[in-house]
């Protein structure tokens, strides 16, 4: 549920896919799945490339996602200055998604996404570029605040245009496929990230995330989406708190997603220093290197590459409620395990667990909110969703590690994973249970 989001956009000066080029218009992509969604996924030339833009993306972030930790951890020593830059990243994305929805629901989402790529490639690009002189962790408190502004600015995009790629009748497999390669990079991403850090430093780890930002705009830029239609194009221009407003009314219309923001917001909370966590439990707690972090943190990808591939059958067979109340409880389980766990194979698999069941329940509410939104509102839904699920996120990255830099990792696990299971049982009271029964 971190990093890795994904991409998407309209193609810049024209309505591409609308006659020229011999492709359907937007007005052919319908609610039941399109013409796009009339064909496997792997047949389809434009989700072909936006997956492996993706990909490649996420190889990237995977270097950044150990990298940028091992820097802090290896200048200062400190899990607390570790949860300090994930909390400072945390609200830079919350900030962002207020008015994230309104500018992606009114921009060219194509040169949008692509711009992101690039100021995301040149901002990481200047860290290992400094290191060269000598650690400055100031330049992490600065650049990874706008880097992930800008990747919510991304990430919302991202969403609101994978319906138009393959329709609503795909949603979950493309999500599933989408998260599910993403999740195979980055299992290659920490292991290289670990062998380049032990070899060559965690800068220059940065830099290979850097790279991959740029290779993923090319990919991009091939990239042909349907124009909206003028029903789904927004109405007259509004203010951000309107908007933010208009996402929020209808998150709260909607008894599920209602229940699924409230719940998701404590979640977040709870986990997203979990990351920081496992990094400091293995290097101080078990005094292990930086190699064995990134085979670690692989190993652990491999849960969600296999969340993320079976979440569409087991969806279609429980519903949505069971699949992703029961990815809750084994997010929560997991997690309590994690601090107890001695050895590094039981680390790696406990951790394989926690991201299979949270790439099920990520895959399954992000494409809940795409079936049931309509187009024209989607871009500020997601806004709105994503800021009230992050908004205690970064405070709850802070106050986690500092309660195990003070009182350890083991009984802060334990006391964040039963939580979570309580999430999950306190979700059997409400709408969740019910929802999109087979």
């Amino acid at each position: 549920m971190t990093h890795g989001a994904a991409r998407r956009a309209d193609e810049p000066g024209g309505e591409p896919g609308s006659g020229a080029d011999g492709g359907p218009s937007g007005a052919a992509v319908e609610a039941g799945g399109g013409l796009r969604g009339a064909r496997p996924l792997w047949r389809q030339r434009d989700f072909g490339i936006f997956w492996a833009a993706q990909t490649l993306s996420v190889l990237g972030d995977s270097f950044a996602l150990i990298a940028l930790p091992l820097l802090v951890l290896e200048a200062t020593g400190s899990v607390a200055r570790m949860g300090l830059l994930t909390a400072v990243g945390g609200a830079a994305s919350v900030v962002a998604a207020v008015f994230a929805g309104a500018v992606v629901d009114r921009v060219d989402r194509r040169r949008l996404l692509i711009a992101c790529d690039l100021v995301r490639m040149g901002l990481y690009g200047v860290i290992p570029l400094v290191w060269l002189f000598g650690p400055r962790i100031w330049l992490l408190y600065a650049v990874l605040p706008l880097c992930e502004a800008v990747g919510m600015l991304f990430a919302v995009g991202y969403v609101t245009v994978v319906r138009t790629l393959v329709g609503t009748g795909q949603l979950t497999e493309a999500n599933g496929r989408l998260n599910a390669t993403a999740a195979a990079a980055g299992v290659l991403g920490p292991l290289c990230a670990g062998l380049v850090a032990a070899w060559s430093g965690p800068a220059a780890a940065v830099g290979v995330d850097a790279a991959s930002f740029g290779v993923s705009a090319l990919c991009l830029f091939f990239v042909r989406f349907c124009a909206r239609t003028p029903d789904e194009q927004p109405g007259g221009r509004t203010g951000l708190w309107h908007d933010l407003r208009t996402g929020i009314a209808f998150l709260y219309g909607h008894p599920v997603l209602r229940s699924l923001t409230v719940l998701l917001f404590v979640f977040s909370f709870l986990t997203l220093g979990l990351n920081d966590l496992v990094i400091y439990h293995l290097k101080y707690d078990l005094g292990h290197d930086d190699g064995t972090v990134g085979t670690v943190m692989a190993a652990g990808a491999l849960g969600t590459i296999a969340g993320a591939l079976l979440v569409a059958g087991i969806r279609r067979r429980l519903g949505f409620g069971p699949t992703w109340t029961c990815s809750v409880a084994g997010c929560g389980l997991a997690f309590a395990g994690l601090g107890w766990a001695r050895d590094v194979p039981v680390v790696a698999a406990l951790s394989a667990v926690f991201l299979a069941c949270a790439a099920m329940g990520g895959t399954c509410s992000m494409s809940l909110r795409q079936e049931v939104t309509p187009e024209h509102l989607l871009g500020r839904v997601t806004s709105a969703f994503w800021t009230l699920h992050y908004a205690a996120a970064p405070v709850g990255a802070a106050v986690l590690t500092w309660a195990a830099e003070e009182q350890g990792t083991a009984p802060v696990a334990l006391a964040a994973g039963a939580t979570c299971v309580l999430l999950a049982v306190t979700a059997l009271l409400t709408p969740i249970r019910g929802a999109g029964k087979p």
